[in-house]
């Protein structure tokens, strides 16, 4: 171990020293345990920094992490800390099933637990993959001791037949070309290599490139940092000046606490709107919040960001990959346009507010990050819908959707799960045209279980045959970040919950008015009053008798919350309720 400063002189009380102070047998043991490589002077004062790794070979996106933490380890000691490697749950969005939204509050409960129970003084999180930076950020929020995010970057650019290809994005629309009978199934497969190019997650504005954009426009990033992408070396320098920062902020007790306030949040929903941003953020952000007891609403996402100018043209919503967006000047280039609507007092790790670090910023391919005088929309953000038939509200992504369907009136072709769509959109007899609103039901946290990533639902192979490549669509689910179309989501109350969506037939007409912000099914109020849900409908919620989906059905509040469980919002802080024996 290579010889090392004094420790950092700290007023803020150290935890660790709990486990290791004194001389009783209990601080003997906790000494000698972790002694297998630490020497004592791993234990006169210096603050124990604990590396959450979610690196995991079944997390691909993740995978690179153990590099990265070496950096993390690095940086802590040089700084005078001791880093310890702490391998936290890790959910791979394209693998585990039956959807990975199911387990990020388990993955969030038992990071925070974990964070609690062990002799730590700060965090360092590492996260990359959708679900990863929610739950450390909720978890942090949670236990509130020091904490910086790393994100673990983007993909480089991968490409199929000369043209670049953008992961997620691209599964879509190809597999929707094959279906089309435009592309063959053979070119499709051979695709696949070239799809996943390097380490790292998806290359749009997924949910994951979302995420780690957020989570620094929250404050809770080194400056910076965010975007770079997973191959670039840059990467593991700034994991090491986040180690280094995970130790000045256990001196300076700089807590989530201390740094998160509401305009943090606005910030978020600012920057959320500027880059495109995928609507899981929303249930994220929402999440979060709660955690920290931030007042957050799905309205100030409307409020605050539904008049934000699309700034970025990355695909979903535009043209180019996170690889260019790097290049192109970043986060802080996309926030320095719209610098004016920033909260100048939000600060972030480094104790300094965000939009101290917008002053170099600078635009340097204005095809990718455009001025705020030549938008790529000028109104982009998450416009949030209501009317009877989301009484708590629903969202769609103006910036996703095809104009020509903004506002529409069409007959319901309805759904009673993912199963029920899978067996039957393809069906030639299936009654349905290009002006119908597919609605798939069945799939809120509580009817799935989970919320998966649906609502996108694929067009019926005859009309995409006859030229259609989009249409209204209406979910209690959610659609992944790296989806488009105009997809209306995360409807509330879901049908399992006893939404008006369970009510809807075949037939019905809804009406769509994304400018006025209504959803509404055209049926009259006293016939909706004496319908029942269809048998079909509620055999088909899930209905779990063990294990953690029993837990999560009983508990899981609703997405137009965050869909986190009901026991954990709110802060609990560091202490632990009993001493070791």
């Amino acid at each position: 171990m290579p010889e090392q400063p004094g420790p950092p002189e700290s007023g803020y009380p150290q935890r660790s020293s709990q486990w290791y102070g004194g001389t009783d047998r209990n601080s003997y043991i906790h000494r000698a345990w972790m002694r297998r490589g630490l020497p004592a002077h791993a234990f006169d004062g210096r603050p124990h920094i604990a590396i959450a790794n979610t690196a995991s070979d079944l997390t691909p996106c993740n995978a690179h992490f153990n590099e990265v933490a070496e950096s993390v380890k690095q940086g802590v000691y040089e700084a005078g800390g001791i880093p310890l490697n702490l391998p936290v749950v890790s959910l791979g969005e394209t693998l585990v099933r039956p959807t990975a939204m199911l387990w990020r509050n388990m993955a969030a409960m038992a990071a925070e637990e974990m964070f609690r129970a062990n002799p730590i003084d700060g965090l360092v999180l590492l996260g990359g993959c959708d679900k990863t930076i929610p739950a450390l950020l909720m978890a942090a929020g949670s236990v509130d001791l020091p904490a910086v995010v790393v994100p673990g970057g983007p993909m480089l650019t991968g490409t199929f037949r000369g043209v670049a290809l953008g992961c997620g994005t691209d599964v879509w629309r190809l597999s929707e070309e094959v279906r089309a009978g435009t592309l063959s199934q053979e070119q499709f497969i051979r695709s696949e290599s070239s799809m996943i190019r390097s380490r790292g997650h998806c290359n749009t504005m997924g949910t994951a490139s979302t995420m780690g954009l957020v989570a620094e426009a929250l404050g809770m990033v080194l400056p910076g940092l965010a975007g770079t992408p997973a191959a670039d070396s840059r990467l593991l320098e700034s994991a090491h000046a986040s180690g280094r920062l995970a130790v000045e902020m256990v001196a300076e007790g700089r807590t989530p606490s201390a740094v998160l306030s509401r305009g943090s949040f606005l910030n978020a929903i600012v920057a959320l709107a500027a880059i495109g941003g995928s609507t899981n953020a929303v249930v994220h952000l929402l999440a979060i919040a709660g955690r920290v007891g931030i007042e957050l609403s799905q309205d100030d996402f409307d409020r605050t960001g539904s008049e934000i100018p699309l700034l970025v043209d990355l695909q979903p919503a535009g043209r180019f990959l996170m690889e260019d967006f790097f290049r192109a000047g970043g986060l802080h280039a996309v926030l320095r346009e719209v610098r004016d609507l920033l909260d100048p007092t939000a600060l972030t790790v480094t104790g300094k507010p965000l939009v101290d670090y917008l002053d170099t910023a600078d635009i340097w391919d204005r095809e990718v990050i455009r001025t705020r005088a030549e938008p790529l929309l000028p109104h982009a953000g998450i416009a949030v819908l209501y009317g009877n038939l989301a009484p708590d509200g629903a969202v769609v992504k103006p910036a996703a959707a095809s104009e020509h369907l903004l506002q529409h009136r069409g007959r319901a072709v309805v759904f009673d799960s993912v199963e029920d769509m899978h067996a039957r959109i393809d069906d030639p007899d299936l009654d349905v045209d290009a002006d119908s609103v597919l609605v798939l039901r069945g799939c809120g946290p509580k009817g799935y279980p989970g919320m998966p990533e649906v609502a996108n639902m694929p067009l019926p192979q005859k009309l995409l045959q006859a030229g259609v490549r989009d249409m209204v669509r209406i979910c209690d689910g959610r659609m992944s970040g790296t989806a488009y179309g105009t997809v209306v989501l995360h409807v509330s109350p879901e049908a399992a919950a006893g939404g008006p969506l369970a009510l809807v037939r075949t037939g019905d007409h809804i009406v769509l008015d994304i400018a006025g912000r209504r959803l509404d099914l055209d049926v009259p109020p006293e016939e909706l009053l004496l319908r029942q849900p269809d048998p079909a409908t509620v055999a088909a919620y899930a209905a779990p008798q063990r294990g953690w989906e029993k837990l999560y059905v009983q508990t899981v509040g609703q997405a137009n919350t965050g869909a986190d469980l009901d026991f954990l919002v709110g802060s609990s802080g560091a202490e632990v309720s009993r001493e070791s024996h």
